[in-house]
């Protein structure tokens, strides 16, 4: 069983910040039972008007699975510049570097 990570991004106007993780509190819940998630990393970029995540799964099911579901997800709020990209995780240079894998 190999770890992938997933990295998206999309448009954004906010809210930002604890607005955000107010407003977003019940879909963080909702995110974190997701099957064969271990971790995200909720990502904003105020600036660039971007905002997203970094998630790592189990494995290429697990990703691929939740990548088809957000893609609906976020397509249903009207979002259509989503990028993604899936990498395989090298688990022993990660472990030197201190990744929590």
């Amino acid at each position: 069983m190999t770890t992938r990570l997933l990295q998206i991004d999309f448009p954004y106007d906010g809210p930002w910040g604890e607005a955000l993780a107010s407003a977003c509190d019940p879909l963080a819940h909702d995110i974190a039972g997701e099957s064969g998630l271990r971790w995200k990393i909720w990502t904003e970029n105020r600036e660039r008007g971007r905002a997203g995540g970094i998630y790592l799964f189990d494995d290429e099911a697990a990703c691929t699975r939740y990548l088809e579901k957000h893609r609906a997800r976020l397509a249903g709020f009207g979002i259509v510049d989503i990028r993604a990209e899936v990498f395989e995780v090298n688990g022993p240079l990660s472990a030197i570097t201190r990744a929590p894998l």
